[in-house]
C-alpha cells in the first residue's frame, strides 16, 4: 500500500510587548478586570481615528530581522473587512499586501538533521477583543481588542510534527530572548494554527485548518491526529474537504468547527485613515540596536569557553 506524504504549514500569532496598543493608547496588559483596559478607539465608536504605535513597528522590524526576513521599506495598513461580534469596528487593521517580512526562514535540526523552515510572511495586526460563551450567552471583554500581533507565516514546507515542534521551540525561544513577546501560550499570548494535507505525489493535497492550539506539545498531537485522519478518509474511499478544526486534548482528536465552502471575500483595502509608513535606514539600524545576543550566539560563546551542552542548555533556558 503506497505512502501519503503529509505537507504541513503553520501560522502563528504573537502579542507583542508593548505599553499601549497598536492604534489607541489604551495599556497592553493582561489579567485586569474585564473591560477595563479599554477605550473609544479599542470600542469602535464611529469618528475615532487610529494612531500607529511607533514601538509595534520597531518590535516588527526586529522580529523581520531575527527571522531573516527581507524587511518592507514602505509599506501600508489594510482593513479586512468581516462581521463578528468580537470585532467592533466590523473590520480589522491588518497588512495584506505590504507585510512587513517577507521571504525569511528559521533553522531547526531534528534527529541531527540540519533544515530551513520557509517563512511567507510576518505582517501587523490588531487583536479582536476576547469571547467567553455561558450556555446561550456570549460576552465580551475588549481589554484584548487592539493589543498588537505579529502574524508570522510559514511556507508549505513541514514534513512531519517533529519538524513542526523545533520550528516552533525555536521561534518561541527567539522571540522570547529578542524580548518581542512573553509567548506565554497559557494566556494566549502565542496562537497557533496547522494547515495540514496529505497526498500520494508532489501534487498537495486538500488542507484543513486546525486553528488556536494551546501548547507546542499539543501542535504536534494535532498534526499527527489529522494526518491519521485524512488517511482513514482517504483510504475508505472518501474525500478530504476544507475545513476549519480544533483540537480537542481531552478526546486526544481534531474537532470539526466549519466547512469553508467558499473562499472568504474579506474586501481588502488600504486602510484610510492611516498615511504610509516609510522605514529610513536610520530608523532601522535604531530599531536594531537594542537586541541583545541571541540564543544560538550565546551557544558559539559558551562553547568556546569549554562548558558541555548540557550546561549550555541549562544557561539558554534560563534567560
Amino acid at each position: 500500500m503506497s505512502k501519503f506524504i503529509p505537507t504541513i504549514g503553520i501560522e502563528v500569532h504573537v502579542e507583542i510587548k508593548s505599553k499601549s496598543k497598536l492604534f489607541s493608547s489604551s495599556a497592553n496588559t493582561y489579567g485586569m478586570a474585564t473591560n477595563t483596559a479599554v477605550n473609544v478607539i479599542d470600542l469602535g465608536y464611529p469618528g475615532t481615528l487610529p494612531t500607529v504605535n511607533k514601538e509595534i513597528v520597531r518590535q516588527g522590524i526586529r522580529t523581520a530581522h531575527i527571522l531573516n526576513c527581507d524587511i518592507t521599506r514602505r509599506m501600508h495598513f489594510d482593513r479586512k473587512n468581516y462581521f463578528y461580534p468580537d470585532n467592533p469596528k466590523n473590520y480589522q487593521i491588518t497588512q495584506n499586501r505590504t507585510p512587513i517580512g517577507r521571504n525569511g526562514y528559521v533553522e531547526i535540526e531534528v534527529d541531527g538533521v540540519k533544515k530551513k523552515i520557509e517563512i511567507e510572511e510576518l505582517h501587523i495586526e490588531e487583536d479582536t477583543c476576547k469571547s467567553a460563551h455561558r450556555g446561550s450567552v456570549s460576552l465580551l471583554d475588549f481589554n484584548r481588542a487592539g493589543v498588537p500581533l505579529i502574524e508570522i507565516v510559514t511556507k508549505p514546507c513541514i514534513s512531519n510534527s517533529k519538524e513542526a515542534m523545533a520550528y516552533l521551540t525555536k521561534l518561541k525561544e527567539l522571540l522570547f530572548y529578542a524580548n518581542i513577546s512573553d509567548c506565554k501560550m497559557e494566556e494566549g499570548s502565542m496562537r497557533c494554527d496547522a494547515n495540514v494535507s496529505i497526498s500520494k505525489d508532489e501534487k498537495l493535497g486538500t488542507r484543513t485548518e486546525t486553528k488556536n492550539i494551546s501548547s507546542i506539545h499539543n501542535v504536534g498531537l494535532a498534526i499527527e491526529k489529522e494526518i491519521e485522519r485524512q488517511e482513514e478518509v482517504l483510504r475508505s474511499g472518501g474525500k478530504i474537504y476544507e475545513e476549519t478544526r480544533r483540537f480537542d486534548d481531552k478526546l486526544g482528536e481534531t474537532i470539526l468547527m466549519r466547512v469553508k465552502e467558499t473562499g472568504n471575500d474579506y474586501r481588502y483595502f488600504i486602510e484610510p485613515d492611516i498615511p504610509y509608513l516609510e522605514l529610513t535606514d536610520e530608523f532601522i539600524n535604531e530599531s536594531l540596536s537594542t537586541l541583545p545576543l541571541l540564543p544560538d550566539e550565546l551557544r558559539e560563546k559558551y562553547s568556546k569557553v569549554g562548558l558541555s551542552s548540557l550546561q549550555i542548555e541549562k544557561l539558554i533556558n534560563n534567560r
